[in-house]
């Protein structure tokens, strides 16, 4: 909201007050001012000039030979290219020393053999926007009136002495977005009364009803429709106050009878429309919603296509305004309109905005429908309008209005109390400060004890509940003088919870042990959704998808994390190792929002190590990653109870699969991708796991132990053993482990042999045992005691005999 300086004085004394300091105190009030800006800053010596000759320059076709009188008996020859400069025309003229914008300094100059000891001024080149600019006016020079007196000071004849404040208003405050909201604010702010407009136009004997009747169908979109008829208007240009106010506003002005309607929006915040009445080509005015594929031509020449979302305002038949947002060429004010309907009309907010919005109009009118007008101000604002008319136009104003009448709407009645607003402001304020703060903003007050009831004018739609008051008090008593106060009570220092603290163990790990970390969309498509998942349920489906491929809720990470292999193999990078820690989603039958649950998953292919300097290259294999599992684990310090349990998976290769058991449940899986999978994803051999997160941090762990360094050696003993095919070596290593005793330290597997010597069904797995005791050396019958329970075992449980 752009908001004139000199024109609000005509509402509020702001004698003592410059700008600047108004700027400030608004902004410090609640609104903020994004800017001040004088108009004539850097301008100077630009006055009224009286062009007592005029003809065409000897030497140039395009320019003109001109006699200009400044006043004060002052007359000069100036060279002028303006088209529609002519004998008779007052005009802003720079004198020689005069500044214009951008600093051009005006010199005395020869132009074709011809001296010319200054310059006449378009609106442009003093400082306002083309777009701003009359149409007449836009191409040319500007014309005064002819009773703009010679040598006046130009910059004030054109209201360019004035300072325009930009308010940055918030939807909230729609009662700003016009003069008198401003005013009522100000003298809020200041303490000071307020002068308000007081229309009473003359009427004459003939009545508006005998000329319209006024029908509203869609009574819940438009509740009140008050139309006025002036007669015998003369069209023509609006006086210079009335065009500067409306170019100061950033409003482009147009004649005076379409002006008039746009003062009255900036002056009450009220939209109006004016209908040529001749041109309607009926007696009736009909509002209702807009028939499907119905066709109207608004102003802009352009034709529009409604639909019954869509309100319009009709002569019964066809469309003759699109309803808040533009009227129709079809009824539009032109230079031979001699009889106007004028239009005041309170719609709702939300059939403007959709209108707004699906024809791409944004217009003042239809921004202020949006954020609410005040129902008050509806009849008044037509009134001012009507005056203005015969004033402005020579109109005639047809006694009485033809409205139709369906609103209900009353001023809001709050309530608080002193010891609330108190103590959420922290103040010690008595009730008769708070009664003149609410006195001030023109708020109607009643106190019962600690009880303050407030009765809110319908201008102030944003104040509906408590917080509402509490917060203009605190506002207008000044944030300022709030008092700064210091949290009372005891403190706790934040701290993580265990979960926490062992979910970044987990993460330091995997980056530590070489795999970067990947964020993954939770969202995914129909045949990756139960691709891996731990748990085999049905996908939560999204019910409104941005896409088929983000249209289901994920049951697993490993999807997600081979895609992003895929992206970055095809961008030639050979190796890559990534994982991820996030969130699957289960259907709960029970509740509607799904059960999430936290996973870790990775996924590695290329090669894990490679040293060309020393020739040495590493691939990626089941043992790397079940390594850097197994990891994980002893991080944890749950490697006791952690196994690998053959497997086969839908995804994952046959024989290049575990399940994941901690204490003997499930949590997990590690092994290869599908040669398949890989082969669709342009993969090489591709290796991923994944477990539940919570399982395994929420798993007890034994305290952490340390052990001396040994003082005594230890003895290893190597042995290899024949057994079944089928036979695991975990399951070998847990017999070994049992048996084995406390001296029994370290069980390492070592070697694996099937050749042609080996028995048919036969293999050969070689194991490597190292004992120990802290407390002594141990002797040959000391280890021999333990190593043959070991065999011992192993044949009984394994049926495994040493290999010859």
């Amino acid at each position: 909201m752009l908001v004139s300086y000199k024109w609000l004085q005509e509402y509020i004394d702001l004698e003592g007050v410059s700008a600047e300091e108004l700027a400030e105190k608004i902004t410090k009030s609640g609104i903020e001012v994004e800017g001040v800006e004088k108009l004539n800053e850097g301008l100077k010596g630009v006055v009224v000039g009286h062009v007592l000759e005029c003809e065409k320059h000897p030497n140039a076709e395009k320019l003109n030979k001109t006699l200009v009188d400044l006043g004060n008996g002052e007359t000069v020859q100036i060279i002028c290219g303006a088209p529609n400069v002519g004998k008779g025309q007052k005009v802003a003229v720079a004198t020689v020393g005069a500044v214009l914008p951008g600093n051009f300094k005006i010199k005395k100059a020869k132009l074709r053999g011809e001296e010319s000891h200054g310059m006449i001024c378009s609106l442009q080149e003093l400082g306002i926007e083309g777009k701003l600019a009359p149409k007449e006016y836009a191409e040319g020079i500007y014309n005064f009136t002819p009773d703009t007196e010679i040598g006046q000071d130009a910059l004030e004849a054109l209201n360019r002495d004035d300072e325009i404040l930009e308010l940055g208003l918030t939807p909230n405050r729609a009662d700003a977005m016009s003069m008198l909201g401003v005013a009522y604010e100000v003298g809020a702010i200041l303490g000071k009364d307020i002068k308000l407009p007081n229309p009473q136009p003359k009427t004459s004997t003939e009545q508006a009803s005998d000329y319209i009747n006024v029908t509203v169908e869609a009574k819940e979109d438009n509740p009140l429709y008050v139309a006025k008829v002036i007669k015998n208007v003369k069209v023509g240009p609006s006086p210079v106050w009335l065009q500067t106010r409306l170019m100061a506003a950033g409003i482009r002005p147009h004649n005076n009878v379409v002006d008039i309607t746009n003062f009255i929006l900036l002056e009450y915040g009220q939209p109006l429309h004016a209908f040529d009445y001749d041109k309607l080509g009926s007696k009736e005015i009909l509002v209702r919603r807009a028939k499907d594929g119905e066709v109207i031509e608004t102003l802009d020449d352009v034709k529009r296509t409604l639909t019954p979302d869509h309100l319009v305002i009709t002569n019964g038949t066809e469309p003759v305004a699109l309803a808040g947002v533009m009227g129709g060429a079809n009824s539009e004010v032109g230079s031979d309109t001699t009889t106007v309907l004028l239009e005041s009309a309170y719609f709702t907010g939300g059939v403007i905005r959709k209108a707004s919005k699906d024809h791409g109009l944004r217009s003042e009118a239809s921004s202020r429908y949006e954020k609410g007008v005040d129902p008050e101000r509806v009849r008044p604002a037509a009134e001012r309008a009507a005056e203005l008319m015969i004033e402005l136009a020579g109109g005639e104003v047809l006694g009485g209005v033809v409205e139709a009448d369906a609103l209900d709407v009353k001023p809001a009645v709050v309530s608080t109390t002193l010891g609330k607003i108190n103590k959420v402001l922290g103040t010690d304020l008595e009730v008769k400060q708070v009664e003149d703060i609410f006195a001030r903003l023109k708020f109607e007050t009643s106190v019962d004890n600690d009880a303050i009831t407030v009765t809110v004018p319908t201008r102030r739609g944003d104040i509906t509940i408590e917080e509402d008051l509490i917060e203009e008090v605190g506002r207008l008593y000044g944030y300022d003088n709030l008092p700064t106060t210091l949290p009372v009570g005891e403190s706790t220092p934040g701290h993580l919870s265990d979960y926490q603290k062992k979910r970044r163990i987990v993460r330091r790990y995997m980056e530590g042990a070489g795999l970067y970390q990947a964020v993954t969309y939770s969202l995914t498509s129909a045949e990756k959704a139960t691709q891996y998942a731990l748990d085999k349920r049905e996908p939560v489906e999204l019910a409104m998808p941005m896409s088929e491929d983000r249209s289901l809720l994920r049951l697993s990470i490993v999807p997600q994390l081979l895609e992003v292999l895929k992206y970055n193999i095809a961008r030639q990078t050979d190796s890559f190792a990534v994982y991820e820690t996030g969130a699957v989603f289960l259907k709960n039958s029970k509740e509607d929002l799904p059960e999430e649950r936290e996973h870790l998953a990775a996924a590695i292919t290329g090669l894990w190590e490679s040293h060309p300097w020393q020739g040495e290259k590493k691939p990626v294999d089941f043992f790397v990653l079940k390594g850097i599992v197994e990891g994980l684990f002893t991080k944890l310090g749950l490697e006791s109870q952690l196994d690998f349990v053959k497997a086969e998976l839908d995804g994952l290769h046959p024989g290049r699969t575990a399940e994941i058991l901690l204490n003997g449940n499930v949590i997990g899986f590690i092994g290869q991708v599908h040669p398949t999978m890989q082969k669709s994803l342009d993969l090489k051999e591709t290796y991923v796991f994944e477990l539940s997160l919570k399982a395994l941090l929420e798993a007890e762990t034994a305290p952490l132990q340390y052990t001396a360094i040994p003082r005594f050696p230890s003895i290893s003993r190597d042995i290899a053993l024949v057994v079944d095919k089928a036979t695991a070596a975990g399951d070998l290593e847990k017999i070994i482990t049992e048996a084995g005793g406390s001296l029994l330290k370290e069980v390492n597997v070592f070697d694996l042999y099937e050749g042609e010597k080996m028995e048919e069904g036969k293999k050969s797995l070689a194991f490597s045992l190292k004992y120990f005791d802290p407390e002594k050396t141990l002797t040959d019958e000391d280890i021999a005691k333990a190593h043959n329970k070991v065999l011992a075992a192993l044949e009984e449980k394994a049926g495994a005999v040493l290999r010859g």
